[in-house]
């Protein structure tokens, strides 16, 4: 008897991610984390497009190497607006930040696919090798 009381708690069918999150207690969590995550991969992918090293970008902040290593890991979300401000800025960008109605949720807007004006977007392709 108590393992489908249990069961029936903890039944999540029919509800969104968000709502689980939420229940769970962690969405806040959750968020600042894939916040931080797409912000660190944004300035990684920026300074490989630009060929620039962990020195030098370290360097132009004036800051240490293991400092840049922090602010690039996607699971320390202990980084100050000021210091991505300044990565950013560093790289030629801006940091852009808003506030949005809470009920459309962080995770849903965090990734989308460009796509090319006048160009179908075709699905991806996955091949498994063998």
């Amino acid at each position: 008897m108590k393992k489908k009381a249990a069961e029936k708690a903890f039944d999540h069918s029919g509800s969104s991610f968000d709502e689980f999150l939420e229940e769970e207690g962690i969405r806040e969590d959750v968020e600042a984390v894939a916040i931080k995550r797409v912000l660190a991969w944004q300035l990684a992918q920026e300074m490989r497009r630009q060929r620039k090293t962990k020195q030098q970008m370290a360097h132009q902040l004036h800051t240490s190497r293991s400092q840049l290593d922090r602010l690039l890991d996607p699971r320390n979300v202990s980084v100050t607006l000021d210091t991505m401000t300044r990565a950013a800025q560093v790289l030629g960008k801006s940091l852009v930040i808003r506030i949005s109605d809470a009920k459309t949720g962080v995770l849903k807007r965090t990734v989308h696919r460009r796509q090319h004006p006048g160009r179908e977007q075709r699905p991806r392709r996955h091949s498994v090798a063998s």
